[in-house]
């Protein structure tokens, strides 16, 4: 009987680490996700620049939650990124 629930243990804990659990994604209203663009990549943005991105449909990738467009910090991760040059030493090299 012992043996049982330890083998009964053993399997629910190897299938709690075997079953992909669902990461939870952290969304920014836009105010909020011009905000993290600014802190985090010190790139000058305002809840209208994200407005007028998204009508051009060059801004980061976006949800509409009811009629709210919510930001992930991923895809505002991935555009701010985009945005930015490699390391740069002199002002004589190329952009």
């Amino acid at each position: 009987m012992v043996r049982e629930v330890g083998d009964r243990e053993r399997a629910m804990k190897d299938e709690q680490t075997l079953t992909p659990r669902a990461v939870p994604i952290r969304l920014l209203r836009r105010v909020d996700a011009a905000a993290y663009i600014s802190v985090q990549y010190a790139i000058p943005c305002s809840r209208q620049t994200l407005t007028k991105y998204a009508v051009a449909g060059t801004g980061p990738l976006y949800r509409v939650a009811g009629r709210f467009p919510v930001y992930s910090t991923a895809d505002l991760d991935a555009w701010a990124l985009s945005r930015l040059s490699g390391p740069i030493r002199s002002t004589s090299e190329g952009r």
